[in-house]
């Protein structure tokens, strides 16, 4: 179709954060591992940063300018030391040969070589001339780090935000001083000084990119006379390394995949932090992310100044449903789990129970936190899941023990991942101003827009736009309510490419709210409507190989929220059905859906999918 080879084309020409960065989390085996994380570390190069999460072992830094057998240490000024197994740089990925401890927690970050995000290089130095390095593939440069590697010292650093002449030392907590700054920039030259050691220096070099598809940013910022620290990126980073120039701190480096949470009012989320500075194992630091930057609160001095690099959350489309969603059918263990086998890193979990009525229609999303559970049957705030889920994965859930996996039952998980032109999850605050307008970072014009508050119970429960219902109408996710007016939840404001609006139902001054938002991108989701014909009808859209997630409302009535799916089964016969808006266990004797290549068919039976005249909104992915 025009759509998708215009789609890849696309995709081909631009560069996204995902084919240049990557978090990658496992757990150790004792041996050597190959990560598969999609990025060309072979073709292009770059550098890859391991770390021990649960034990005291340093940070291991290996790149395809030296030997991939030289392991440099950040929190050491050791010279480079041999691995225990062998790394490899592959096509698409890496393999480790650090042959960390069977059941160690380890955290992988991996930068590719590439214009305008980082590049690497090494240099022999002498003493007494200054040493230039060329960095004009960057662009703008943000932040360099030195490292002498044929003896000992320290890891110089320089960034666009220190004092000019000043530099830090990433191995120490020091802050920054002109005392020893042998490196400087000038336009897109970096010079190791005259004063420098003789030696030969590994350079790290990244990229400081305000552009709109910029996907790097190197800054500063200045925690006010409330503690607080807030950096404004225009985008939602994924990764950040941060520290104090003002005074002694720790190096401290959060992301997504381990925890960065959304902000929320009244604390800030707690992120899993390393310190690049110390072979200290995992803790929390108060550092939350939101839509255009992050926060870190309650810890600052007011008036300290920190330096940070963010790198941006996924960017790049989807060309395939299975790469943004997926469903697993199976049958509860009763004990501590893991679901495996999704194709992706699942932002967003729905979790079903099939063979029981009475149990909640659970959302999770790496945004929250998996700890962090929201109800779709009930107006009910979020509810600590701390025994329910214990981890959003690197390709599935884990269950903490037989809550959601109960001892034969069986169950279904929905996973979807954030994407431009798919889907995306916002968290935001109320102000009690009326009407607010949120940001997000969809990429396109929202066509379903579901909000819940998360800090209190409210009578609203779940509030759905639809752009298939009018500016002044919404239905409810929790309820089989008909269309009701909007004022209260959305202002009668539809939404845009860049923002939505909310009303004083979803606004209260320091409530915590959560928004998933939802498009029609050609090829793999389609949200639109159709009006019922008592009997059987093709609903197209636009699809080639059918509709693998099929969610239907009326909204002229009342109606449930139903749900099928191709895990469960979307077939010529009976096809299995949950509804968000209730606890019932699955109904599986009736034939509602049937399989089209272009979408899928609604048949008119008791569920009324199709009754004659009346009006249904529907989400479907292929």
């Amino acid at each position: 179709m025009l759509a998708d080879k215009l789609r890849s084309a696309m995709v081909a020409e631009k560069l996204f954060v995902d084919d240049v960065f990557s978090t990658w989390l496992y757990t150790g085996n004792g041996s050597t591992q190959t990560i598969t994380n999609g990025i060309d570390l072979a073709g292009k190069g770059g550098l890859v940063w391991e770390k021990n999460r649960s034990a005291a072992q340093d940070h291991y830094l290996v790149d395809s300018a030296r030997p991939l057998n030289d392991v440099l240490r950040t929190n050491t000024i050791g010279t480079p030391s041999s691995p225990w197994g062998g790394y490899a740089f592959n096509g698409n990925g890496y393999s480790s040969g650090l042959n960390f401890a069977s059941g160690n927690q380890i955290v992988g970050w991996t930068f590719r070589k590439a214009p305008k995000f980082f590049d690497v290089h090494t240099v022999s130095h002498t003493n007494g001339a200054a040493t230039n390095i060329n960095l004009s593939s960057l662009g703008t440069v943000g932040k360099v780090i030195a490292k002498i590697t044929n003896t000992t010292g320290d890891w110089i650093v320089w960034h666009r935000s220190l004092t000019a002449g000043n530099n830090l030392r990433l191995n120490t907590t020091v802050a920054q001083t002109p005392t020893n700054a042998w490196l400087s920039v000038s336009g897109t030259t970096a010079t190791l000084s005259a004063s420098a050691p003789t030696g030969t220096y590994v350079i790290y070099a990244w990229a400081h990119d305000t552009s709109a598809d910029g996907v790097i940013q190197c800054g500063s910022a200045t925690s006010d006379g409330s503690r607080n620290l807030i950096a404004t990126l225009g985008w939602e980073p994924q990764y950040v390394l941060l520290k104090n120039t003002t005074r002694a701190g720790a190096w401290i480096v959060v992301d997504s995949m381990r925890g960065f949470l959304a902000s929320k009012s009244g604390d800030q989320s707690s992120a899993p932090h390393l310190q690049p500075n110390s072979s200290n194992v995992e803790a929390n630091d108060n550092m939350g992310v939101n839509a255009t930057g992050f926060t870190r609160g309650q810890l600052d001095v007011a008036g300290d100044t920190y330096i940070y690099l963010a790198i941006r959350r996924p960017n790049k489309p989807p060309t395939t449903g299975t790469q943004v969603y997926n469903a697993i059918a199976r049958t509860g263990t009763g004990a501590a789990a893991t679901v495996t086998g999704v194709g992706f890193a699942p932002d967003l979990h729905l979790g079903q129970t099939r063979s029981v009525g009475g149990n909640h229609q659970v959302f999770t999303d790496r945004l929250r936190g998996a700890a962090s559970g929201l109800a779709s049957n009930s107006t009910a705030a979020e509810s600590s899941f701390v025994n329910y889920l214990s981890s959003l994965n690197q390709n599935g859930i884990s269950y903490v023990g037989a809550n959601g996996n109960d001892s034969s039952w069986t169950f279904i998980n929905h996973f979807f991942r954030r994407a431009p032109g798919f889907m995306d999850v916002v968290c935001y605050t109320g102000n009690n101003s009326s009407p607010q307008t949120v940001t997000h970072s969809l990429g396109a014009t929202p066509e379903l827009l579901i909000v819940k508050n998360r800090s209190f119970a409210h009578s609203s429960g779940w509030s759905v736009a639809c752009a298939y219902l009018a500016s002044t109408k919404a239905v409810v996710l929790n309820a089989d309510f008909a269309e009701v007016n909007a004022t209260s939840s959305f202002n009668d404001t539809r939404p845009t490419a860049t923002q939505f609006t909310v009303g004083s139902d979803h606004n209260s001054s320091s409530h915590n709210y959560v928004a998933y938002l939802f498009a029609s991108l050609p090829g793999i989701s389609k949200v639109g409507s159709y009006t019922g014909n008592g009997s059987s009808q093709t609903i197209n859209c636009g699809f080639t190989t059918g509709a693998r997630f099929i969610l239907i409302k009326r909204t002229d009535l009342s109606g449930d929220w139903f749900v099928w799916d191709t895990a469960r089964g979307i077939v010529a016969g009976n096809d299995p059905r949950l509804s968000l808006n209730t606890t019932a266990a699955e109904v599986t004797t009736l034939d509602t859906i049937d399989t089209n290549s272009t979408g899928f068919i609604v048949n008119q039976d008791s569920s009324n999918v199709n009754v004659n005249g009346a009006v249904y909104i529907w989400l479907a992915i292929s």
